[in-house]
């Protein structure tokens, strides 16, 4: 916060003590001169607080009476980034089984801005356009969210009741490693004491989570994200990948996002480990990262690369042979 602006909600709050304040008072307790606590002043009345103004000899400031200040107060900035965040956390489906949460909470936050404030910020989200369409989400209740992230914060075991995709009911005991949205979903991914292995499990499936007994340490190299895109893939996809690239692992990293797959290092480079559905595209899209790479498996895939050089071969060779025409001058 900048000095300046500090210096105005320090003024509010003296004002907000009830009574008139002189200038010369307000100036003194601000550590500013006269002309400034006018401007302060000025400043005050354009966020909508109702400051009235005795001139005189011993004029200065007062709050309208029954006045009392909302309890959250922003900037016009700070506004804009609240309302954008709820409207895209709503898009994105980050919103939980309480769909009218997001729609209120843009209400109180429009309740407690200046007027003014308040019709510019409805005028944006009535005109906002967005090019993606919002995501079809499987919601969950904020409890069992808020539960489980205490319980990874904590490190502490709990027992969820959840429900598998064709309706058998099961208890788990679940070392929380972490929570993970992706595709519209929620994700928790931990060791399940049950199956001693790590598991992923969605949120929307499950019905109740309660605080377990023990304590736990999370795998210093564990990556809650390459785990549940992983665990997602391997269900969903049928070709399993393993290829090295002839680069660093730090550009790796850079390049590829953690959804594509696991990366490790290798001796002859690094070691991308994914699974594809298809494998056209996977030769398409290691072809366009523009470093050497050697195919692992499958032995398929080659094929695909192969066959891809081919095309790529005859395109690059079309209309080779022909002589372009000049152009009149």
């Amino acid at each position: 916060m900048t000095r300046p602006t500090a210096r105005v909600l320090a003024m509010l709050e003296l004002l907000q003590a009830g009574g008139q304040r002189t200038v010369g008072d307000l100036a003194d307790r601000l550590g500013v001169d006269e002309r400034t606590v006018r401007r302060y002043a000025e400043h005050l009345a354009d966020l909508g607080i109702p400051v009235q103004a005795q001139r005189g000899r011993y004029g200065g400031y007062r709050l309208s009476p029954g006045y009392k200040l909302p309890p959250l107060m922003l900037t016009d900035d700070e506004a804009v980034a609240v309302v954008l965040g709820l409207r895209a956390a709503e898009r994105e489906g980050l919103a939980t089984t309480a769909h009218a949460a997001t729609a209120s909470a843009l209400a109180k936050v429009s309740r407690v801005l200046p007027q003014v404030l308040g019709q510019r910020l409805d005028s944006l989200l009535s005109s906002a356009q967005f090019t993606s369409p919002a995501r079809v989400t499987a919601p969950v209740g904020a409890d069992t969210l808020l539960r489980l992230a205490s319980a990874a914060q904590a490190r502490r075991t709990v027992v969820v009741a959840y429900t598998a995709w064709d309706g058998r009911e099961s208890r788990r005991e679940l070392d929380v490693y972490g929570l993970v949205f992706h595709s519209g979903r929620w994700y928790v991914t931990g060791h399940d004491h049950g199956r001693d292995e790590v598991r992923t499990f969605r949120l929307d499936r499950i019905a109740s989570v309660e605080q377990g007994d023990g304590s736990y340490v999370v795998p210093a190299d564990f990556d809650p994200r390459t785990q549940v895109v992983s665990g997602i893939a391997k269900v969903m996809w049928s070709h399993e990948v393993s290829v090295v690239l002839r680069t660093t692992l730090t550009d790796a990293a850079e390049r590829l996002p953690p959804s594509v797959g696991r990366l490790s290092e290798h001796v002859d480079g690094v070691l991308l480990e994914t699974r594809a559905e298809h494998l056209d595209g996977m030769a398409c899209m290691l072809a366009g990262l523009g470093w050497d790479f050697e195919v692992i498996t499958p032995d398929a895939l080659r094929d695909e690369v192969l066959a891809l050089s081919d095309r790529l071969r005859v395109s690059a060779a079309r209309g080779a042979g022909t002589t372009a025409i000049p152009q009149n001058p």
